[in-house]
């Protein structure tokens, strides 16, 4: 199976990740997603996306979740700006649909799983069972759940249930990278403060977001602990400094780029079939007159 690149932000595998060691300010492990280096990670990744795609023996699933303003979306819009749309596909996960209710707390997701030979990116994911709602647990009562709830039991269960789905993708040739976006609370406060100052951020702004900033500990203890249960060499965590978006961006490039160079992709080489097929082609073309 796919194992984890190396990395400073990689959340370790014996459940010893603390959050309140885990920098939110840049480092000094490599340039910024600017300039040269930008236009370079831009090049390999459309070049790597490209074999991907040709050789279709591998899925990518790139899942981010954040605090609110760590940058989420705009990472992924600037990572992915050089990869084929055709490639790549990007799933925003929210309030849960009456229809996604009516099933386990694992399908909407795995509708959404990327197939054979494209990148799949979750913009929030099947985490948010673990997180929101583990934070503001009387969602459970909207959730359709048979039986008694045990809340000394169901966080647990659902991180077995993730870390089990998470095995068996990988098993079947998904290469899964998580990134965790580790902004601190002064800096989403800045940002907060930004979007409410400047008009053409103001339709950023959402009032609900600065009610859940009440619950920056609670969210906090929630993700170390689904940091720490679900970081595995096949599918791991990575927490990286958000407060300088160029250095985080940089730092989720580099990792995709080491992910998809170190399992071996190249074009597909054709069979003595295929080339005699070609040569008759050739052969067809070079004789046609018109």
């Amino acid at each position: 199976m796919f194992e984890a690149p190396a990395s400073p932000y990689l959340v370790p595998f014996d459940g010893t990740f603390r959050v309140g060691e885990a920098p939110t300010t840049p480092g000094t492990d490599g340039p910024r997603h600017t300039g040269k280096n930008r236009k370079q990670n831009k090049r390999n990744l459309n070049r790597l996306q490209r074999v991907l795609s040709a050789g279709d023996k591998h899925a990518v699933l790139l899942v981010f979740q954040a605090m609110d303003a760590a940058g989420k979306d705009s990472t992924i819009r600037a990572v992915m700006q050089g990869v084929d749309p055709s490639g790549c596909q990007v799933f925003s996960f929210k309030k849960p649909s009456s229809l996604e209710l009516d099933h386990d707390f694992l399908w909407r997701t795995t509708c959404r799983l990327p197939e054979r030979g494209r990148i799949g990116i979750f913009n929030r994911s099947q985490y948010e069972e673990v997180l929101v709602v583990r934070v503001h647990p009387k969602i459970l009562g909207y959730q359709k759940l048979p039986g008694e709830i045990d809340m000394n039991a169901i966080w647990d269960d659902r991180l077995t249930s993730i870390r089990q789905q998470e095995e068996h993708l990988a098993r079947n040739g998904t290469v899964i990278l998580k990134f965790w976006l580790n902004v601190s609370k002064d800096e989403q406060k800045r940002r907060f403060l930004s979007r409410l100052d400047e008009a053409d951020k103001n339709w950023k702004f959402e009032p609900n977001d600065v009610k859940e900033r009440r619950h920056w500990d609670d969210y906090m203890q929630a993700y170390e602990e689904a940091l720490n249960a679900t970081s595995r060499p096949w599918a791991p965590w990575y927490s990286i400094p958000a407060d300088n978006k160029p250095y985080m961006r940089a730092r989720v490039a580099d990792i995709i780029i080491d992910a998809l160079e170190s399992i071996g992709l190249k074009y597909p080489e054709p069979s003595d079939e295929d080339r005699a097929e070609f040569a008759e082609a050739r052969n067809e073309l070079c004789i046609d007159k018109q």
